[in-house]
């Protein structure tokens, strides 16, 4: 391997490992101020229209799985910051909504990552962005992390543990 291939490769694990530490203290941030981790929020904020969601509207904005929606919904549940209601037409149905308290996290939960790269993208030209998806695709086939199934959410507790 030659010694400008050998920088190049030390330049990209840097700027993953960048990328990683970024996400791990946001994570941890988000966790000490709302006990929330960033899907939870992530999920939360998309029902904050004041309206009720069926849980496989929010799991399809998010890009998740059934598995993990049903993970999510039981630990904001418990934690009281969201409700679920059953449909009245159809029982299999379910309706979802914030709680005051989930309202009142919302309002005190600091913008992440999330919100800074959501910003930041969408101010890009299609072509860089297109360019910047491929690349970020191209680098999780190195890694051999193919999951068709991997949600949106930029996580790192998400990836040691269902939330």
């Amino acid at each position: 391997m030659g010694v400008a291939l050998e920088n190049r490769t030390k330049v990209a694990l840097t700027a993953m490992r960048k990328i990683l530490r970024t996400t791990e203290l946001n994570s941890k941030r988000l966790m000490q101020e709302t006990g929330l981790t960033p899907s939870q929020l992530i999920f939360m904020q998309l029902l904050d229209d004041e309206r009720e969601q069926t849980a496989g509207y929010v799991a399809g904005r998010m890009g998740i799985t059934q598995a993990t929606t049903t993970a999510l919904l039981q630990k904001l549940e418990a934690l009281g910051m969201i409700q679920r209601r059953k449909g009245e037409t159809d029982r299999r149905q379910v309706w979802l909504s914030l709680t005051d308290a989930g309202r009142k996290v919302l309002t005190i939960a600091p913008d992440g990552v999330h919100a800074r790269f959501q910003e930041q993208f969408a101010a890009l030209d299609d072509w860089e962005q297109a360019m910047l998806i491929a690349s970020l695709e191209r680098v999780a086939a190195l890694l051999g992390n193919e999951d068709q199934a991997a949600a949106a959410v930029l996580d790192a507790t998400a990836a040691l543990s269902s939330d």
